[in-house]
């Protein structure tokens, strides 16, 4: 019998897809290294640490679908990602760290060797703007560039907090001409969120690697405006473990995808949906749930590729739409005239 295992499974976003994956009749096994913790939790558990291969091994007896929420990525990707090839599990996880999506460019072959699929970012902003890029390059012919931006809103999770520390790119990287190149640009940029221009600025994103994936865009730049207090300092272990489901729902997340085609057109597409929280745990319990349908490619895939571009305006209440490019000012006026 088809089984979806959730590792990390005491964390604040994967109780949350625990409770939708429920929600659409899955039975997910819930797993992690602390078996005290896991005790807690309401369901089936399997305890197993990533530096014991024969336990992890073991532990997935049984298993089809791997969904990865223990952060930082950093340090879980790599030991699961293998496993999951060792043992013929399709990996999926919600990270949004860089190297978590070159280790699957580099598990490629292997993992499609042995049929396994690599699906990191099933849920969470990589969803998000691969669906919004793959829905605005539709109606454009010749698509050159992308820029592409994200409005994170809201308190982030002390998990989230942590991991994003632990991994933030010093090099501000690019994709030009095909290439991931690194950049000195750091000028910001403008995007209408849904209430007027928001300044925005570059940000490497593996949204560079997802994109240019499934587009072949040759130039491709990740932009996030930050609302409130969304990247909080101080002392991260001693934040919350998350924020409450009225301080979700209080703060929705958007995104704008600005194309430019060889022509020097410009089209702009603008996502609009809940808190980034909600969204993530509810994609990723629905792509699990969709693999473990069937719904599957041998090898590294994004969601966008796999399920298509309106993957994202399934979950809750998400929808992409055109918007008006903004008019070019007209030139200034000679005062003389």
């Amino acid at each position: 019998m088809s089984r979806l295992m959730i590792y990390g499974a005491t964390g604040y976003t994967a109780r949350l897809a625990t409770g939708y994956a429920k929600a659409t009749g899955l039975d997910p096994l819930l797993a992690g290294r602390d078996a005290a913790a896991l005790a807690g939790l309401n369901g089936e558990t399997r305890a197993f640490t990533l530096d014991d291969q024969a336990a992890m091994d073991a532990a997935l007896s049984g298993v089809t679908v791997l969904l990865n929420c223990a952060g930082p990525f950093l340090r879980t990707a790599e030991p699961l990602m293998r496993a999951a090839i060792r043992n013929g599990v399709h990996y999926l996880d919600i990270a949004a760290e860089l190297d978590s999506y070159r280790l699957a460019e580099k598990l490629d072959e292997e993992a499609a060797a042995r049929g396994v699929m690599l699906l990191p970012g099933s849920g969470g902003s990589v969803a998000m703007l691969g669906c919004l890029a793959a829905r605005a390059i539709e109606t454009v012919s010749e698509p050159a560039r992308i820029r592409i931006a994200l409005m994170v809103s809201g308190a982030m999770s002390r998990g989230s907090a942590i991991s994003a520390a632990e991994n933030v790119t010093v090099d501000l990287l690019v994709r030009a001409d095909g290439a991931l190149v690194p950049s000195n640009t750091t000028a910001l940029h403008e995007f209408d969120f849904g209430s007027g221009l928001a300044a925005s600025f570059p940000l490497t994103l593996p949204d560079l690697i997802t994109i240019w994936r499934e587009t072949q865009v040759r130039n491709i730049t990740t932009f996030v405006h930050v609302a409130g207090d969304a990247f909080p300092g101080g002392d991260l272990s001693a934040l919350p473990d998350g924020p409450t489901e009225a301080e979700r729902a209080a703060n929705r997340y958007a995104a704008v995808a600005e194309v430019t085609a060889a022509d020097g057109t410009v089209t702009l597409h603008r996502l609009e949906t809940v808190n980034g929280y909600t969204f993530t745990s509810m994609a990723a319990a629905e792509a699990a749930r969709r693999v473990l349908a069937g719904e599957t490619r041998p090898g590294f895939q994004t969601p966008a590729g796999l399920f298509g571009s309106g993957f994202a305006e399934t979950i809750a209440d998400t929808s992409i739409s055109s918007i008006p490019n903004r008019p070019t000012p007209p030139p200034p006026q000679d005062p003389r005239v």
